[in-house]
């Protein structure tokens, strides 16, 4: 008697502006077994505090290399079975495609959550963050001005691409991901 096929890993992408809540979750997914990959992280341990210890406008040129390592390391964890969440923000279509391709081409299923929240709601948690910005990775420093200008550049997933909407409780994703549910 054969054993039954293994289910592919799972690939979680999270979309989302600064302050909605993709680092609590991807930690909450971590608790349960996910390895978490973080570029915040990696470009905080770096280059430092964006704004702080390298100028403004950089963030592209110094995060493309992370990414291109993030992208490697994704692909070896998925390809060797495990489950893995991306704390990015995944801010357009075709970044998602991008990543999802990634994951796919690695044998893994993509799913995606997509962080809702409000120009309060996130302008509230990043100031918090804003205060804290020195001791925390995750802590990118950056003023109300530039969160409106993020919300411009950000393309929400839309019907035709399937998608998690994340209400704020981790156990729902949890739930979602454990009943097999997909997008």
């Amino acid at each position: 008697m054969t054993a039954p096929p293994t289910p592919p890993p799972v690939c979680v992408l999270l979309a989302g502006l600064p302050g909605s809540g993709k680092t609590t979750l991807s930690r909450a997914l971590a608790a349960q077994g996910f390895l978490r990959l973080c570029p915040d992280e990696e470009m905080f341990r770096r280059h430092g505090v964006y704004g702080v210890d390298f100028p403004r406008g950089t963030f592209p040129t110094l995060e493309r290399p992370v990414l291109e390592e993030m992208a490697a390391e994704l692909r070896m964890h998925l390809q060797a079975g495990h489950n893995v969440v991306m704390d990015h923000g995944f801010w357009t279509p075709e970044d998602r495609a991008r990543w999802q391709s990634i994951a796919v081409e690695a044998g893994a299923l993509p799913v995606l959550v997509y962080l809702e929240a409000s120009h309060e709601e996130l302008w509230s948690r990043i100031s918090k963050r804003n205060a804290q910005h020195e001791a925390n990775p995750n802590a990118i420093y950056f003023a109300e001005s530039d969160l409106t200008r993020y919300r411009t550049r950000f393309i929400p997933p839309q019907a035709d691409e399937p998608h998690i909407v994340y209400a704020g409780d981790p156990a729902s994703v949890l739930t979602a991901l454990a009943d097999g549910a997909r997008p």
